[in-house]
C-alpha cells in the first residue's frame, strides 16, 4: 500500500489517499475542506477511489466529505457513535467556530473491531472515543499502517477541550486500542507529521510507557 498526503487549509488538516497499487484503487482519509485539493491529490495519483473514510465528526476532517462522495459515486464510512457528531453543530464544531449550523453525514457506519475490505485492503475501524465521543482510527494490519485522526498525533494527543471530549478516555483509548499494536506500526494522523506506535511508547509525554 502506497499512502499520499495533501495538508488542506481550514486547519492544517492532513487528507489522506490509501492506495493499493495491485488494483489502481484508492482510499480518502478525512477531507476536511478545499475539495479541489483532494480532488487534484486523486488525479495525480492515477488511482480510482472507492471509498471515504471519516476518523471523526469535526469540520476540518468531514467538511467537504459530502462533495467528494458525490464527485466520486463513493460511500463515507465512519465510526457508528460518529453519527450525532456528525450531525450536531455544536459537536462537529460549526456552531462554535463558524456559528453556523452545518451537518454532516455517512453511509455506513461500523461497529468497534468491524473489519471490512475496501480496494482490495482489509481495513479495521478502532474506536478511540476521547478527542470527540464518536472518534476512531483505521487500522491495515496486513500494511502496518494506522491512520490516528486526532486521536494520537507525533509526540501529542488531540484536544479534549472542546463539547464531548474527555482527556481520561482519550488517553484509556490509545492505550487500549493503540499501544497493543506492533512498534513498528505507521501512524498517520489528522495533523502534522507521521510517527510509529514505537516512537509514542517511548517519547510521547501524555502516554510514555517508560
Amino acid at each position: 500500500m502506497k499512502v499520499k498526503k495533501v495538508l488542506l487549509p481550514m486547519a492544517a488538516e492532513n487528507c489522506y489517499l490509501a492506495i493499493n497499487e495491485s488494483t489502481n484503487e484508492s482510499i480518502i482519509i478525512d477531507p476536511g475542506s478545499a475539495a479541489d485539493r483532494v480532488k487534484k491529490m486523486v488525479l495525480d495519483s492515477g488511482t480510482k477511489p472507492v471509498a471515504i473514510l471519516l476518523t471523526h465528526g469535526h469540520f476540518d476532517h468531514a467538511g467537504e466529505a459530502d462533495t467528494i462522495s458525490k464527485e466520486y459515486g463513493i460511500k463515507i464510512y465512519a465510526h457508528e457513535a460518529q453519527e450525532e457528531e456528525l450531525k450536531n453543530p455544536s459537536i462537529n464544531l460549526t456552531a462554535e467556530m463558524f456559528g453556523s449550523s452545518e451537518s454532516y453525514r455517512a453511509d455506513v457506519f461500523l461497529k468497534d473491531d468491524e473489519e471490512i475490505e475496501l480496494a482490495g485492503l482489509k481495513v479495521k475501524c478502532l474506536f478511540t472515543p476521547g478527542h470527540t465521543p464518536g472518534g476512531c482510527c483505521y487500522y491495515f494490519s496486513d500494511e502496518g499502517v494506522l491512520f490516528t485522526g486526532d486521536t494520537l498525533f507525533c509526540g501529542s494527543v488531540g484536544r479534549t477541550d472542546f463539547t464531548g471530549g474527555s482527556m481520561r478516555q482519550l488517553v484509556n483509548s490509545i492505550a487500549d486500542k493503540l499501544l497493543v499494536l506492533p512498534d513498528d506500526t505507521i501512524c498517520y494522523p489528522g495533523h502534522d507529521t507521521e510517527t510509529t506506535i514505537g516512537f509514542e511508547k517511548v517519547n510521547n509525554i501524555f502516554i510514555a510507557q517508560g
